[in-house]
């Protein structure tokens, strides 16, 4: 026994070694590089990182560490439909190390000449590592599924799922496909920071697309009556059953940690008390044609040589991030909606998150909007996803009476209300909400003390977590320079009447 000891304590070390002969683009934080050493070689692994402990820079080191020692020559990476992109432009550049030469292909249901040979690069004859980036709702598709099929079918791959909750319904085409295409790929992952966001039953799905019967059960029905507590309902002539609770859990834990790793943001000693996102979207094709006239409207005004003052150029900045934020304004001041992904994102993120979460928009049309998307979102079986009770909205509007009833429960941690929709410059000031551990900006304002304040409503005395600050941009757009001076601590205000404003704008 000594001896056998002695030999599995070996390999430990070679394997150890091995991983860590791997060259990092950028250093890893100590979770990221325990991550690393448990499962860079591992056929199959889960990644239950929360958001902003940097889940995407452990996958790609860990399918650059099997390129590296041949393992792998590609990698299949789906993702929902508002962050696969952020793959290709932020995450696979920052993280990549420089010596990996790479072809990566963004799908595209579009037929066009364009898309069809990009997608012929894949099919290269050279020693690139292969990338093909995927959204998870083309893989409900026929046409989806066969691509990624064809990809797998004639590589070694690794095949992993960002956001792997999206496949938590047994009964979905997505999940159905993507445990099809699990046969063909000798390495599997995923990553999620909420595995399980109704009820321990979402886990079954993920981790037999890792691996059949991984959990030690042969289907859905044995899992769900395992570690669910049944009972027979009947109404009027039919007859279900019910889940009135849930059992074995510990047990259930203890098989999870096998093929697992658990990063929550707070056991985090490393990061930063304040962990900044960015979250890019692009602009829709009514949006971007409404935004160029305005832009080129706004840049013929200037060069008109009339008096151009402060207060006008704000307001030619002020209606493209209307358009980014996805409405605009008539001259007669009637609001047009425009259709725009930026809600679409912040959906998708509030899935990422735990626990109680700040939203501020600097718009009042935003913030209406932002409540009821959050009070009527449904889950794939039709029930409500968080209800009317978990979000209020806190702005101008908002009566006096009301504002302190609305922190006092957003405090509270047994309250239901964990979604605060504000406006910085209304709730931005004085209050405390350290209750949240997560603080997203649908869209920014121009004034540089209003953001470190609102920033500070969560960061203050009383936080025990650390906080992770998102922010919804469209890209290529004012948006993004508003970001970029906020984050440079420059005060837009001054920045334009410094007469800095064509940088603006153009």
């Amino acid at each position: 026994m000594v001896l056998y000891s002695k030999v599995i304590a070996h390999k430990h070390i070679v394997k150890e070694r091995d991983s860590m002969r791997y060259k990092f683009k950028l250093p890893p934080y100590a979770h990221q590089l325990e991550a690393l050493k448990r499962s860079w070689d591992k056929s199959y692994y889960a990644f239950f990182m929360d958001m902003g402990t940097g889940k995407s820079k452990v996958l790609i080191d860990n399918f650059s560490m099997l390129y590296d020692k041949g393992a792998i020559d590609s990698v299949l990476i789906i993702a929902p439909k508002s962050v696969y992109r952020n793959w290709e432009r932020k995450e696979i550049p920052m993280h990549l190390p420089t010596h990996i030469q790479t072809d990566m292909v963004v799908w595209s249901p579009h037929k066009t000449q364009k898309k069809l040979k990009e997608l012929d690069t894949l099919n290269d004859v050279n020693h690139n590592l292969k990338i093909f980036l995927m959204n998870i709702e083309a893989l409900s598709t026929k046409r989806g599924y066969e691509k990624a099929a064809e990809f797998l079918g004639c590589r070694q791959a690794m095949l992993a799922i960002d956001e792997s909750t999206t496949i938590k319904s047994p009964r979905a085409a997505r999940t159905k496909n993507l445990l099809k295409l699990r046969k063909l790929s000798p390495y599997r992952r995923i990553l999620t920071g909420s595995p399980v966001t109704k009820s321990p039953i979402d886990l079954y799905s993920q981790c037999e697309f890792l691996e059949e019967e991984c959990l030690q059960q042969s289907s859905f029905w044995s899992f769900q009556n395992r570690y669910a507590k049944m009972v027979r309902r009947t109404i009027s002539t039919h007859s279900f059953n019910s889940i009135v609770g849930y059992q074995n859990l510990t047990e259930l834990n203890e098989l999870l940690t096998q093929f697992s790793y658990r990063v929550r943001k707070e056991e985090c000693l490393d990061l930063p008390d304040k962990i900044y996102i960015k979250r890019e979207v692009a602009l829709t094709e009514e949006q971007q044609k409404i935004y160029t006239d305005l832009k080129n409207n706004a840049m013929a005004f200037i060069e008109s040589k009339e008096l151009v003052t402060a207060p006008t150029i704000l307001t030619q900045l002020l209606r493209l991030q209307q358009v980014c934020s996805g409405f605009t304004k008539t001259e007669e001041g009637t609001i047009l909606p425009l259709k725009s992904h930026k809600l679409t994102e912040l959906m998708a993120t509030l899935e990422e998150t735990q626990g109680k979460v700040i939203i501020w928009g600097f718009f009042t049309q935003n913030l209406l909007e932002i409540q009821k998307a959050i009070a009527t979102a449904k889950t794939p079986e039709g029930d409500l996803k968080y209800g009317p009770e978990s979000v209020e909205i806190f702005y101008g509007q908002t009566k006096s009476e009301d504002r302190q009833s609305i922190v006092e429960k957003f405090q509270d941690p047994q309250s239901p209300l964990r979604f605060f929709v504000g406006q910085p410059r209304t709730g931005g000031y004085g209050l405390t909400l350290t209750e949240a551990k997560t603080v997203i900006y649908f869209s920014n304002g121009y004034d540089l003390e209003v953001r470190l304040q609102s920033e500070d409503r969560a960061h203050r005395i009383g936080q025990t977590n650390k906080v992770t600050y998102v922010d919804i941009i469209a890209k290529d757009t004012i948006d993004e320079k508003i970001l970029q001076a906020l984050r440079s601590k420059i005060d837009i205000s001054a920045k334009v009447m410094n007469e800095g404003y064509k940088e603006w704008i153009v």
